[in-house]
């Protein structure tokens, strides 16, 4: 059951709820290929997703008839480039139903976005003794940012607990852990490596109440399901384009208009000033502050084309159609004999399983699944503190997407039976 909300209409007719998922695979010219002689099952969506057409489109429409700089030229292209650009952020903006296009800036991803926010934001209100609440299921990108910053000021870090692997936080404890030392509350809203879906609007308001600043990791979301930043309430919220069928280097952090106009610049350069002297400058408002230099343009481009394809599709579908796989292959994993580890929750995770099989490292997997033609991700998926705490090195992890079929679940269990026989598992 999909719980968060969003702009978006639910169809009506059960009949427009249907997607044709085939028809819209064969938008991905991608997998239409076959890897070792076999046919391509991409299942590493985690660490990114292939790109449709229609962005494939967008990029090569830009370079061929726009291409110019944005913002400081008054000739056509440039017009038409920064017009293009600018489209894009108002587009970014009803993507996540934020109040207006300037609480967008873009970034090169979600990784970017924490440090733009770590090194603005929290070097204007974290001081010696406040204290930064993340949590056990963190992607390094939201712990190491927070760990230079508290390395700085001498703030201290703090982890809400993840227990066991069922990969569910202890929420019953959250309200002691928002204390009065607190000044940021930073979570992911899906994790990574367990596939658990956070409540996050929960956690905003129970945040809001104790006066703590809240950051959320939309990394994995943004793409698989509807997205409301003031439903959800939070101060800043992260994603990256390439998550969610757009290009790489391309992302962006949203932030309230209020918390904006409190920060400082992250980088000096061009775009960023109103004015510059031999001794000082003056800024722009949010969001250009935060933008100095030339942004990926071709990058806004094509994510502006994502968000169309996937709002055409309709993320509640996406995220409904992402949640059968993930059970499915939970279920599939769960009937293999021989010793398997599964990790996050049982019920209600989202589209992705992380695993081990028994006497095979998760680096062997891979690797032989590759020979199969199944691409996966074996490693700590950059949860090295997670990966610690359930007491492993390393997991393999199957992560699907739109395009994926349950016929390729079914292929890839059959392909782990193999690893397993290969292996004497």
């Amino acid at each position: 059951m999909i719980t968060e909300t969003s702009p978006q209409t639910e169809p009506e007719d059960e009949a427009e709820s249907l997607a044709d998922w085939p028809a819209i695979r064969g938008d991905f010219p991608i997998l239409d290929q076959q890897v070792h002689g076999q046919p391509l099952i991409y299942f590493d969506n985690a660490a990114t997703t292939q790109k449709p057409r229609p962005v494939l489109d967008a990029l090569s429409h830009y370079y061929q008839t726009d291409n110019a700089n944005v913002h400081r030229g008054i000739h056509e292209l440039s017009n038409r480039a920064t017009a293009g650009f600018e489209a894009a952020r108002a587009r970014a903006a009803r993507f996540i139903n934020a109040a207006q296009p300037d609480d967008i800036i873009f970034t090169r991803g979600t990784t970017e976005g924490v440090n733009l926010v770590a090194q603005t934001w929290g070097a204007t209100h974290i001081r010696e003794g406040d204290g930064i609440l993340l949590t056990e299921m963190e992607h390094h990108s939201n712990i190491v940012p927070w760990q230079l910053l508290a390395e700085r000021t001498g703030a201290k870090l703090m982890f809400l607990p993840v227990s066991g692997d069922v990969g569910l936080l202890d929420l019953n404890r959250l309200d002691e852990w928002l204390t009065r030392d607190v000044k940021l509350f930073a979570f992911t809203h899906i994790s990574n490596s367990l596939g658990t879906i956070n409540p996050v609007a929960d956690f905003c308001a129970r945040a809001r109440k104790a006066g703590v600043t809240t950051l959320v990791d939309a990394a994995q979301s943004a793409g698989h399901r509807p997205l409301d930043v003031q439903e959800i309430g939070c101060d800043f919220l992260a994603f990256s384009g390439h998550k969610m069928c757009g290009p790489t280097g391309i992302g962006v952090l949203y932030g309230r208009q209020e918390v904006l106009a409190d920060m400082p610049p992250y980088q000096g350069g061009g775009e960023m000033i109103l004015n510059v002297d031999f001794q000082r400058s003056t800024w722009k408002p949010a969001p250009h502050r935060f933008e100095a230099g030339t942004p990926d343009i071709s990058g806004a481009f094509g994510l502006h084309a994502a968000m169309d394809y996937l709002d055409k599709i309709g993320r509640h579908r996406i995220a409904e159609h992402d949640q059968e796989l993930g059970a499915h292959a939970y279920a599939r994993l769960s009937q293999l004999k021989g010793g398997i580890r599964l990790f996050g929750p049982h019920v209600g995770r989202a589209g992705l399983v992380s695993f081990l099989l028994k006497d095979v490292h998760a680096h062997d997997v891979v690797t032989v699944a590759d020979q199969r033609g199944v691409a996966l991700r074996g490693g700590h998926h950059c949860n090295q503190p997670l990966m610690h705490k359930l007491g492993v090195e390393s997991t393999a992890r199957a992560s699907f997407y739109f395009y994926n079929t349950t016929e390729e679940i079914d292929r890839f269990v059959e392909v782990l039976r193999e690893i397993q026989e290969f292996f004497g598992a």
